[in-house]
C-alpha cells in the first residue's frame, strides 16, 4: 500500500520548503492527544502537557481535528509560507465562513472513506448537515460533538478552537517552538538548495527513507504508507513541511486546490531511523523460524562463528551459513572478521525496537 505522488509538470515556482509553526503545534498536539503512539516524546510530553484543566478539556474537545487523519485547515494554504504562528492564526480567523467549513469537516469526520457535503449544504436544520453529524458521531462520539458545534454555530467554533490554538501556545509550545524552529528552517534552506539543482523526484527519495520512484513514466514517488492513493500534484503547488513532533507520521494533504502539503520528520527527529513495510516484514518473518530463533539465543551470549554455531546445534555449516544470512540480510545480526574468523553477534539494539518498529510502521 502506498500514496504516489505525480510530480510532472511541477517548475521551480512550484515547489516550496519551509517550516510552519501551526503545524507544528499540531505535530505537538497529536502527540499529547495520543501519547502511547509516541512513546519516544515521552519526556518532552510530560514537561509540556497543559496545566490547566480548562485548557486540557479544550484541547480534548478539538482533539478529533489532529488525530491521524490530521485537519487540512493546519497546513499551509499560501505562498510565501507564513513568519509566524499569530499570522497563521489570523489568517484563520480572516476566513470566509465557507471556506472554513470545507477546511474542517473533513477533519472532523476523519477519514475519506465517506463523503463530506459541501460548506453550502452544511447549514443548521438541513438534512445535510443532520446526515453529516450522525455520521461523525458513529465514528465516534467526539467526533459527533465536534459536528454538532460545527454545524450550529462554524463561527463561534473557530473562534473557540483558536482560542485554544492560542492558550496551547502560551501555556508550552511558545517556548518549544524556540528551540525547535532554527533546527527546522536550516533544513528548509538545505532542501530549497537541492530543490534549486535536482528534481523534485530525487529530494524527496533522498528526504523520506520510505519513499521510491514510482512505477511509470514521468516524476513519480511512491511513499509507503498504509494508504492506497495517487496525487497528481501540477498545476498546485507541493510544499515541503518539514517536523520534529510528526514522526513516525508522514502526512499528505491534497484535498485543497491551493497547494499539495507533505509534512515529514525531519532526520534527528527519527530515532533509529525508519523502516519500509518490506522490511519490517522481513524482521518479522525471520524470527518465525525455530531454528534461527535457536540461532539468536546463541548469539545473544558472545561473538562466534560459524563453526562454532554448528557444532552447538548439531547441524552442518551451510545449513548454520543459510540460517545466519537471513538474519543478517534482516539486520539483526552483525559480523564482523578478526583476521581469518567472521564471527556474529545479535543485533540487540534492532531486536528491543522491534516493537517500536512496528508501531511506527503502522502508525504512518
Amino acid at each position: 500500500m502506498s500514496i504516489v505522488l505525480d510530480l510532472g509538470g511541477l517548475g521551480p515556482a512550484d515547489l516550496a520548503a519551509g517550516s510552519s509553526p501551526l503545524s507544528e503545534l499540531m505535530a505537538s498536539l497529536h502527540v499529547l492527544a495520543e501519547p502511547e503512539h509516541h512513546p519516544e516524546a515521552a519526556g518532552w510530553a510530560t514537561h509540556a502537557t497543559a496545566p490547566d484543566p480548562e485548557l486540557r478539556d479544550e484541547l480534548a474537545f478539538f482533539a478529533p481535528l489532529w488525530a491521524r487523519f490530521r485537519c487540512r485547515l493546519f497546513f499551509p494554504r499560501t505562498l510565501p509560507l507564513a513568519a509566524d504562528l499569530d499570522e497563521e492564526l489570523t489568517a484563520i480567523e480572516a476566513l470566509p465562513t465557507g471556506e472554513f467549513l470545507d477546511l474542517v469537516a473533513p477533519g472532523v469526520l476523519g477519514t475519506t472513506a465517506l463523503p463530506v457535503p459541501p460548506a453550502r449544504e452544511l447549514r443548521a436544520g438541513t438534512s445535510a448537515a443532520e446526515d453529516f453529524a450522525r455520521r461523525c458521531l458513529r465514528r465516534s462520539y467526539a467526533r459527533g460533538e465536534l459536528a454538532r458545534h460545527l454545524v450550529a454555530a462554524p463561527l463561534e467554533l473557530r473562534d473557540r478552537l483558536l482560542a485554544a490554538l492560542r492558550a496551547a501556545d502560551a501555556a508550552f509550545f511558545a517556548e518549544d517552538w524556540r528551540t525547535l524552529r532554527p533546527v527546522l528552517e536550516d533544513h528548509a534552506r538545505e532542501v530549497r538548495r537541492r530543490l534549486a539543482v535536482r528534481s523534485p523526484a530525487d529530494v524527496l527519495c533522498e528526504l523520506l527513507p520510505t519513499a521510491a520512484r514510482g512505477a511509470g513514466p514521468g516524476e513519480r514517488v511512491r511513499l509507503d504508507k498504509l494508504q492506497t492513493d495517487e496525487v497528481k500534484v501540477a498545476p498546485r503547488p507541493l510544499v515541503l513541511v518539514p517536523s520534529a513532533r510528526v514522526w513516525p507520521h508522514l502526512t499528505v494533504k491534497h484535498e485543497h486546490p491551493s497547494c499539495v502539503a507533505v509534512q515529514y520528520p525531519v532526520p534527528a527527529a527519527t530515532p533509529g531511523g525508519q523502516l519500509t513495510l518490506r522490511d519490517l516484514q522481513d524482521r518479522l518473518m525471520a524470527l518465525t523460524s525455530p531454528t534461527r530463533m535457536e540461532l539468536c539465543r546463541h548469539l545473544l551470549g558472545e561473538p562466534i562463528t560459524t563453526s562454532e554455531l554448528a557444532a552447538r546445534l548439531g547441524s552442518s555449516e551451510p545449513q548454520v551459513s543459510r540460517a545466519l544470512r537471513t538474519l543478517r540480510d534482516a539486520g539483526l545480526v552483525r559480523s564482523t572478521r578478526e583476521g581469518k574468523l567472521v564471527r556474529h553477534r545479535l543485533a540487540t539494539d534492532v531486536i528491543r525496537r522491534l516493537g517500536q518498529d512496528v508501531l511506527a510502521t503502522v502508525a504512518r
